[in-house]
C-alpha cells in the first residue's frame, strides 16, 4: 500500500467534484446573491454535524468579508435561540441530504416570520430544497471516504460554493484590501493597510547634515544615527542623502580624495521621500520597487519629519 498514492486519490476525487460544482448552478445562485445584497438584515447560516462545521467557516469567512453574519446551531435555535433571528435576516441552511430533522424543524418559524431561505443540499427535490427560496446545489457522485461513509467531497463542495458566495459578494460590494483590512487590524494585513508611517518613523536624534559636512563626520553621522544613511539639509529644504552604499562607492572609486569630499559631492539629491500620513503599504512598496530599506519622512510642507526603515513596518 502506498500512503501517497492514497491520498493523491483523495486530491483526485475531490477536484473532479468541485469541478463539476459549475454546471450545477442556476440562477437561483445569482438572485440568492442579490438577495443578500439587498436585504437590511444579517445573513445566519446553519447546518448539523459536518454541515455545521463548514457552516461556522462560511460564515467567518462572509463575517470578515463585509457581509454581516454568523453561525447558529439549529439545535439551540429550536431550543430558545430563534429569538436571535429578526425579520429581515436571510438563512442559509446547510444539509447535504436536505432532510436533517433539526434543519427541518426551523422552517415553519421562518416561513412564519417571512425570512428568505437559501438552501444547500444535494438534493435539489429535498425537503428542504423544496421548501427554500433559493436552492444552491451541491451533490456529488463519489465521497472521497473509501469506505463511502465519512462526508469528504461533500464537504469539500459545501465550502467551496460557501467560498463562491463569499467572493461574489466581494465583487458586487466592491469589497477592496483596505475594507478587509477594518475586520483584521490585528493582523500584518490591517497593520500595513491602516497604521501610518507617523506611527512607526524614527523622529529622535535624526542623521543630518549639511552640504559643507566632511566625509568623515558624515561616517560618524551614519554610525551614530543607525540608520545606515544621513539628510543633507540646507536649512529646512532636503538637499539630498548620503546612504553607507554610497559612502563605500565613492570610497572605492574616489580613495585618494576621499576624505576631503564634503556631503555635497557625495549626496544623491533624488532620495526616495514619503508623506508622513501616507500607510505602510505604501512604504513598503517603494522600498520593494526601489530595492532600498529607508526612506525619508516629510510633512506636507516637504519639511524633514523623520525616517523610515522596512523594520519599522513589522511586515
Amino acid at each position: 500500500m502506498n500512503i501517497n498514492d492514497i491520498a493523491k486519490e483523495v486530491f483526485e476525487i475531490e477536484s473532479n467534484e468541485i469541478a463539476k460544482l459549475s454546471k450545477l448552478l442556476t440562477d437561483d445562485f445569482t438572485e440568492a446573491i442579490h438577495a443578500i445584497i439587498n436585504t437590511k438584515g444579517k445573513f445566519i447560516i446553519s447546518g448539523m454535524g459536518k454541515s455545521g462545521i463548514i457552516g461556522k467557516k462560511i460564515a467567518a469567512t462572509l463575517a470578515s468579508t463585509g457581509t454581516p453574519s454568523f453561525f447558529l446551531h439549529p439545535g439551540e435555535a429550536y431550543h430558545g435561540d430563534l429569538g436571535m433571528i429578526e425579520k429581515d435576516d436571510i438563512l442559509l441552511l446547510i444539509s447535504n441530504s436536505g432532510e436533517t430533522d433539526e434543519i427541518l424543524k426551523l422552517i415553519p418559524f421562518l416561513k412564519s416570520q417571512q425570512n428568505t431561505i437559501i438552501s444547500m443540499s444535494g438534493k435539489p427535490t429535498s425537503t428542504l430544497a423544496k421548501n427554500s427560496n433559493y436552492h444552491l446545489n451541491i451533490s456529488i457522485d463519489k465521497e472521497a471516504c473509501p469506505l463511502q461513509l465519512a462526508p469528504m467531497s461533500s464537504t469539500t463542495a459545501t465550502l467551496v460554493m460557501g467560498d463562491a458566495i463569499a467572493a461574489s459578494l466581494m465583487k458586487v460590494r466592491n469589497f477592496k484590501d483596505e475594507n478587509f483590512a477594518l475586520f483584521h487590524p490585528g493582523g500584518s494585513l490591517g497593520r500595513r493597510l491602516l497604521t501610518k508611517i507617523k506611527d512607526v518613523m524614527k523622529t529622535d536624534n535624526l542623521p543630518i547634515c549639511n552640504e559643507n559636512t566632511i566625509a568623515k563626520d558624515i561616517i560618524h553621522g551614519i554610525t551614530d544615527g543607525k540608520c545606515g544613511l544621513v539628510v543633507v539639509l540646507d536649512n529646512q529644504t532636503i538637499k539630498g542623502i548620503i546612504t553607507d552604499g554610497d559612502i563605500r562607492r565613492v570610497m572605492e572609486s574616489q580613495e585618494e580624495k576621499f576624505f576631503k569630499l564634503k556631503a555635497k559631492d557625495i549626496m544623491t539629491k533624488s532620495g526616495k521621500m514619503i508623506k508622513e500620513d501616507s500607510k505602510l503599504i505604501e512604504a513598503s512598496d517603494i522600498m520593494s520597487e526601489n530595492k532600498i530599506n529607508s526612506l525619508i519622512v516629510v510633512n506636507k510642507n516637504d519639511e524633514l519629519s523623520g525616517i523610515v526603515q522596512m523594520y519599522d513596518l513589522g511586515i
